[in-house]
C-alpha cells in the first residue's frame, strides 16, 4: 500500500497549556502537526497558563469547556492543513495526570447523540457536567484529604505499597475527596467521573470511555497489586455517601493498553470526514505516554532535564516507596512505570551558572561547563582529597521532603570521615557539584530497580535517555554518565516538544496493527528509525569513575538523612 493511501494515526496531548494533535504513518512518520494554545487561543475563558489558581485555599483548576473548545479548533486547524481524515484508522493519547471531570447523566445521554452542525462546546458545556472546572496537577489545596489517606491504610509507606504512591495533593483520590466534602450537591449529582485521558477519549468514543490501566495509578484508589479498586480508599473519599456510590460513579479499568474500545463517534465522522471504522485505542496519562515515545526496554531510562527533572523507567520490578511513584505499564502487562519528580532541576543548576564569571560567548552555559568539566569527580584531584557532596535546593524539595537551601559536605573516597563543609568551598567547585548531587539522587533511588546489562556489568541502565532543555549540555550529559553510567551511552532524545503526543500516536498504530501477543516494544522497535530521533552524547558507564561515585552513595544518603533528622527537630 502506498504512502499516499495507506493508513494514519492520529495521536493527543491534552496538557496543562496546549491541546497537541500528531498524524503519522503505520511507518511512524510524521505527516501532519497542530495545536490549541490555551492562552492565545482561548484567553476568553480568563485563564493564565491554562489555568485558574486561588491563592487562599492553593487551588488551581482548569475549565472543561475551554478543553471541550479546543478539540474543534486543533481538528480544524488539521483540517487546513489538508489532513486526509478518511484515512485515519485509529486514535489514541494521553492527558495531564491525575486531573478528574464530573459528568451528569445528561451529559452522558449527549456523548451519544451530538450533531455535527454545532460545537462541542455549544452542545456539552452547560449541560452535560455536575462541575464546570477539572483540578489541576498543580493544585496543593488537599492537605488534610492526604494526611487522611497516607493514616487510613496505617502509613504513607503501605499507602505506597498497594497504590504505587503516598498521598500526593494533586492525586485524584483526595481530589474527590474534598469535593466530596466542600460540594456535596456536585458529587450527588455526578453520574461518571472521568481522567483528563478518559474523558478526552469519551468525547472521540461517543460514549464515557474506561479508565487505562497506567493512568488509574495515579488516584491513590487502585490496588495495583490486586487489580482492583481499593474498597478501604473508596470509602473513604466517599464519605457517608458509601463505597457503591464510588465504585458507580468510577466505573470500570480496561487491563488491555491496545485494541480498539470501539469506533468514533459519528460526531466526527460527519463533521471532519472520519471513516466510520476509525478505532479508538485506550488514552493515557501523559507521564506513561512519554515512555511510549521511544520504543523504551526494561533497564532504559529517560530522564528529563526541565525546570524540574523527572526520571521514568520502565521495570518489572515493583519496588515503591513514599519518595516516588510506580504505575501500570501503559501497555505491557508485567512491566510497571518507574518516576521521580524533583523540583530543583534547571532553575536550581541556573543559579550556580549564575554565581560564576559571565560566559564571554553566546552560550551563556559555555562558562558552566568549562568549569564543570575541569573540576575532576567529587571534586578530587587526588584520591587523598575530600570528595565533596552538595545539596542546592533553592526551591523545597519534595525528594528528600526538605525546606529550600543548600548545604555542602565533605568525606573521604570510601564515604568514611562525613562532616560539614563550614566554610563552604569554591564556587567553581559547585558547578559539578550540583548535577553529581542530583544525579546520585537518581542512583540512589533507582538501585534497587536495575540489575545487571551485560555479563560482566554491574547493576545499572542499559542505555539513558535525555529529553529538555538540559539534555543540550555536554557537562550534564558526560557527568550523568560518570554517576549513572550506561553500557549502552547516554543519548540525547529529539521528538521536538511532542513526546506525548507522539506517544499516543505509536499506542494507536500499535493497538490496531499488533499481531497477537506483538507488544508494543517490539511492534514500535521494529519501525523506530532511531538515526531520525536519537543523538549520542557520551559513552556511559566507565567502570572506575563509576565505581568512586557508588563508593559516596550510601554517605550522599546520609547527607540528606541529616538534614531531614534537621527538619524533624526544627517543627
Amino acid at each position: 500500500m502506498s504512502a499516499q493511501n495507506g493508513p494514519l494515526y492520529l495521536g493527543f496531548d491534552l496538557s496543562t497549556q496546549q491541546l497537541k494533535a500528531i498524524v503519522i504513518t503505520s511507518d511512524l512518520k510524521v505527516l501532519y502537526e497542530a495545536k490549541t494554545d490555551f492562552d492565545a487561543d482561548l484567553s476568553k475563558y480568563g485563564i493564565k497558563k491554562g489555568v485558574f489558581v486561588k491563592e487562599e485555599t492553593r487551588a488551581v483548576y482548569a475549565p472543561v469547556a475551554m478543553w471541550l473548545e479546543a478539540v474543534d479548533i486543533v481538528l480544524q486547524r488539521l483540517k487546513d492543513k489538508g489532513t486526509p481524515f478518511r484515512r485515519i484508522k485509529g486514535i489514541s493519547g494521553a492527558g495531564q495526570q491525575h486531573g478528574s471531570v464530573y459528568w451528569n447523566k445528561t451529559g452522558e445521554e449527549l456523548l451519544g447523540k451530538l450533531t455535527p452542525e454545532a460545537t462541542l462546546v455549544d452542545q456539552l458545556a452547560k449541560t452535560a457536567f455536575a462541575h464546570p472546572f477539572s483540578p489541576n496537577w498543580q493544585d496543593g489545596s488537599t492537605q488534610k484529604e492526604c494526611d487522611k489517606f497516607d493514616a487510613e491504610l496505617g502509613s504513607a509507606d503501605e499507602l505506597a505499597q498497594i497504590t504505587g504512591s503516598k498521598a500526593h495533593h494533586r492525586f485524584t483520590g483526595p481530589q474527590i475527596m474534598r469535593m466530596h466534602e466542600h460540594h456535596p450537591d456536585v458529587y450527588r449529582a455526578t453520574s461518571r467521573i472521568t481522567l483528563v485521558s478518559s474523558f478526552l477519549a469519551s468525547l472521540f468514543l461517543g460514549r464515557i470511555a474506561p479508565f487505562d490501566i497506567s493512568d488509574v495509578c495515579g488516584m491513590n484508589l487502585w490496588d495495583i497489586n490486586a487489580g482492583t479498586w481499593s474498597e478501604p480508599l473508596l470509602k473513604l473519599a466517599a464519605g457517608e455517601d458509601g463505597l457503591e456510590s464510588l465504585k458507580q460513579k468510577l466505573g470500570t479499568v480496561r487491563e488491555d493498553g491496545g485494541g480498539s474500545m470501539g469506533p468514533i463517534s459519528a460526531y466526527f465522522v460527519q463533521r471532519y470526514g472520519f471513516p466510520s471504522d476509525c478505532s479508538i485505542a485506550p488514552f493515557t496519562g501523559d507521564n506513561p505516554a512519554t515512555i511510549l515515545s521511544l520504543p523504551l526496554r526494561p533497564l532504559d531510562a529517560i530522564v528529563s532535564l526541565g525546570t524540574s527533572t523527572t526520571f521514568l523507567m520502565s521495570t518489572p520490578k515493583y519496588v515503591p516507596d513514599p519518595a516516588y511513584h510506580f504505575f501500570n505499564h501503559p501497555t505491557t502487562a508485567g512491566l510497571y512505570m518507574f518516576m521521580l519528580c524533583y523540583k530543583n532541576g534547571g532553575l536550581a543548576r541556573e543559579k550556580i551558572r549564575d554565581s560564576l564569571p559571565k560566559s564571554t560567548t553566546s552560550d551563556s552555559w559555555s562558562n558552566f561547563n568549562e568549569t564543570a568539566l575541569a573540576t575532576p569527580p567529587l571534586g578530587q584531584k587526588t584520591p587523598s582529597d575530600p570528595a565533596k557532596l552538595g545539596l542546592f535546593f533553592p526551591l523545597p524539595e519534595i525528594v528528600p521532603n526538605v525546606r529550600s537551601g543548600t548545604w555542602r559536605y565533605t568525606c573521604a573516597s570510601d564515604g568514611s570521615k562525613l562532616e560539614e563543609s563550614k566554610n563552604g568551598w569554591p564556587s567553581e567547585a559547585d558547578a559539578r557539584a550540583i548535577v553529581e548531587s542530583q544525579i546520585l539522587s537518581l542512583r540512589l533511588r533507582s538501585q534497587k530497580l536495575v540489575h545487571s546489562p551485560v555479563d560482566g556489568a554491574p547493576p545499572q541502565p542499559r542505555r539513558i535517555y535525555l529529553v529538555g532543555g538540559g539534555s543540550l549540555n555536554p557537562a550534564i550529559a558526560r557527568i550523568v554518565g560518570d554517576v549513572l553510567g550506561g553500557v549502552e551511552g547516554v543519548w540525547k532524545l529529539d521528538v521536538g516538544g511532542n513526546a506525548c503526543a507522539l506517544g499516543g500516536a505509536y499506542k494507536a498504530v500499535w493497538a490496531i496493527e499488533r499481531k497477537e501477543g506483538q507488544s508494543f516494544e517490539e511492534l514500535i522497535g521494529e519501525r523506530w528509525k532511531a538515526s531520525e530521533a536519537i543523538e549520542k552524547v557520551d559513552e556511559g558507564y566507565r567502570a572506575d569513575i563509576w565505581a568512586k561515585y557508588g563508593n559516596v552513595l550510601s554517605t550522599f544518603e546520609e547527607v540528606e538523612e541529616k538534614i531531614l533528622a534537621g527538619e524533624e527537630r526544627d517543627k
